[in-house]
């Protein structure tokens, strides 16, 4: 399902290899897609198969008090991991990169954040074949400031504004340890890339996500005009007035397995 195409309206423009995009929600948006959301939400910390799997094994009840061990239950973790989420599922179907791996399923703690680049996200170039990387930094602020915003542009230009060694190999190390070959191949590609550092600046675009509860300040804009040139660039703003209380309906609604 297109998430977003059914849940917002989008506005915007484009310049160059630039894109500025800012998304409301439709009336009745969040209605019509909130279930798929919950689930969406409920497959970036666990294996839809493998809730299915314990299910079986222990019923509805005993497979909900499992994913609830899972899920974060403070309003901060919440509200950063739900960032990243919907950041990695707005580069899959507007960005047109592949999130490849599901960070949150390898939490060491469910409300400790994970280190490293927020998202990376895979495509090939259509010309030869070859990589192409997205970097991606999410904020989620129920008000958006300039800081939060310098300090995101700042984690994207770190590294010379390559993805950062340590995240590429925790990508390259989970999709190698796939029975797929295809993924296990990626994963090769991506590890040879942090050994070789030979992607051009222009094969690696980046991304800034804020999810906040006030509408995109002209911060965000300014961020946007002044994105360096020779990359690509996406700065998104998903604006959710009633933040607090979204971010608390969704993980409700990722806890619910219901009974049938």
């Amino acid at each position: 399902m297109a998430l977003y195409k059914k849940w917002c309206e989008q506005d915007g423009e484009e310049a160059g290899l630039k894109r500025y995009l800012t998304l409301t929600e439709k009336a009745e948006g969040r209605e019509a897609i909130l279930e798929v959301l919950g689930e969406t939400v409920r497959s970036h910390y666990e294996r839809l198969d493998r809730i299915a799997d314990d299910i079986d094994a222990l019923g509805y009840d005993g497979a909900a008090a499992i994913l609830r061990e899972l899920l974060p239950t403070t309003a901060r973790a919440r509200a950063g991991d739900l960032g990243e989420i919907l950041a990695s599922e707005l580069a899959q179907e507007m960005l047109e990169f592949e999130v490849p791996v599901r960070r949150m399923r390898f939490k060491d703690g469910r409300e400790v954040p994970m280190r490293g680049d927020d998202f990376i996200g895979v495509n090939f170039c259509a010309d030869d074949g070859g990589l192409w990387l997205l970097k991606g930094e999410a904020k989620s602020r129920g008000t958006l400031n300039k800081t939060t915003i310098t300090e995101a542009r700042a984690a994207l230009t770190r590294n010379d504004g390559r993805c950062t060694p340590s995240s590429l190999l925790f990508v390259a190390s989970r999709l190698m340890d796939s029975d797929d070959e295809e993924q296990a191949d990626l994963g090769r590609l991506i590890r040879n890339e942090v050994g070789r550092k030979t992607l051009a600046r222009n094969r690696i675009d980046h991304a800034l996500f804020t999810l906040s509860g006030n509408g995109p300040i002209n911060a965000l804009m300014e961020d946007y005009t002044a994105a360096e040139a020779g990359r690509g660039h996406a700065v998104v703003n998903l604006h959710i007035e009633d933040y607090s209380d979204f971010i608390e309906e969704v993980y409700e609604q990722a806890g619910d397995l219901g009974n049938d």
